[in-house]
């Protein structure tokens, strides 16, 4: 008698729920995630300490946004835990509504429950419909619309995401509320500290890189190291380190790979610049747009520069 085999175990995803979140529809773009657990959690925080902790395999984060930035408590979270990394971005394109309980009106609108990135993006419209509305910050896009129903919000109104209204009886006062129609956000899956993927020619690399001191010139001695080796900055954003006033770390998204000679040299240059640089992985592309650089940057210029080097060291003298 042959015995069944195991039930394969489902892998675990956490995002920031409840369902209908944009976050959530990151992690749909995800296939290894589809037909899998996926965990609703209140917050980055969350998110992250169930990846350290082992309650789940991935976490999706939102890390940047197109009109408002960078998401401040993601990448704050980057770069003080530990034994993370990302494995892949996404973008989902962002639309908001202006909801409210079934039979409201938008002139009876003063109090408005929002996250405040969503309603950072909508202030423009708001400022333009409602010019006397008070916000009242939210967890989340959903958890604002959600709390007009429980009876845990004050609110006259919330903005939330079109696919709210498919699991809430709510009323839509007000569509395509936010600011730029092409506002787009960008969500990274996190994992477990592994090895980075294979290039594929079209990749990122995300680091946080702490400055050694503060004196003229130290950002630009920070920026040479990827300058003199080509290599593009897609994001350069500053975070205060908290330690002492005018003490920043810098978040950084760089084309290429660490596998990549030109960014590994790189990184060789900043691990002997900076007290801390935090390596957050390298992973495709969401746009899976192949880098360019110039041919005096290609992995075969590093490796003979380097064989160059190994012959004049071991060359005999007078050779």
């Amino acid at each position: 008698m042959t015995a069944e085999p195991e039930a394969s175990v489902r892998r675990r995803y956490s995002f920031l729920g409840p369902a209908g979140t944009f976050t959530e529809a990151a992690l749909a773009q995800v296939p290894e995630a589809r037909g899998q657990e996926w965990h609703p959690v209140h917050n980055v925080g969350e998110a992250l300490a169930d990846v350290v902790e082992g309650r789940s395999d991935a976490a999706m984060i939102a890390i940047e946004n197109s009109v408002d930035g960078g998401v401040s408590t993601a990448q704050d979270a980057l770069a003080t835990i530990s034994g993370l990394r990302i494995v892949g971005e996404y973008l989902v394109p962002v639309n908001f509504v202006l909801v409210a309980r079934p039979g409201a009106t938008l002139e009876g609108v003063s109090l408005i429950s929002a996250h405040p990135v969503a309603y950072a993006q909508c202030l423009q419209w708001l400022s333009a419909h409602l010019p006397e509305h008070a916000h009242i910050p939210a967890a989340s896009n959903v958890a604002s619309a959600v709390g007009l129903i429980d009876g845990t919000s004050d609110a006259d109104a919330a903005i939330a995401a079109p696919g709210v209204v498919e699991y809430h009886d709510l009323e839509v006062l007000a569509e395509h509320i936010g600011d730029n129609a092409n506002a787009v956000t960008r969500f990274v899956l996190v994992g477990r500290a592994v090895a980075p993927p294979p290039q594929t020619g079209a990749d990122k690399t995300s680091l946080i890189v702490e400055l050694p001191d503060d004196h003229p010139g130290a950002l630009l001695d920070m920026l040479e190291q990827f300058a003199t080796r080509g290599i593009n900055l897609s994001l350069l954003a500053s975070r205060p380190i908290g330690d002492a006033l005018g003490r920043y770390r810098f978040v950084i998204d760089a084309d290429g790979h660490i596998l990549d000679e030109r960014m590994a040299d790189a990184l060789l240059g900043l691990r002997r610049f900076s007290p801390k640089v935090v390596f957050l992985g390298s992973y495709p592309r969401a746009d899976r747009a192949i880098v360019r650089y110039p041919e005096r940057y290609s992995d075969d210029v590093f490796v003979e520069a380097r064989d160059w080097l190994r012959g004049l060291i071991s060359s005999e003298p007078g050779e």
